[in-house]
């Protein structure tokens, strides 16, 4: 899965990509065959506002964002909203796809 990173306006420390990246893939784990995703980061006087799309066939796209003072916990805001709309549980189906090809 290729994840891009935009920064408008931001610097973004090497730490917070990692961060970022870790927590979409866990989250593109849960949705099954996830291709990509982007992940912008925006500053904007004190507001600093993280926004990830993710893009997989077969399901429209899902986008979440987060805002705050810190990029951290607009970074945990713009997840947390994102897991919410990606089901708990994979179905039978697609569970059975991923054992066999991974």
């Amino acid at each position: 899965m290729d994840i891009i990173y935009h920064a408008h306006r931001a610097v973004i420390s090497e730490r917070m990509r990692l961060r970022a990246d870790r927590a979409v893939r866990k989250v593109a784990r849960r949705m099954g065959r996830a291709v990509d995703a982007v992940v912008r980061f925006e500053h904007d006087g004190p507001t600093r506002r993280v926004e990830i799309v993710l893009h997989a066939p077969k399901h429209k796209s899902l986008i979440a964002e987060g805002s705050s003072r810190y990029y951290g916990p607009a970074l945990a805001e713009a997840i947390g909203r994102l897991e919410q709309q990606v089901p708990k549980k994979l179905s039978h189906k697609t569970r059975l796809r991923a054992v066999t090809r991974g």
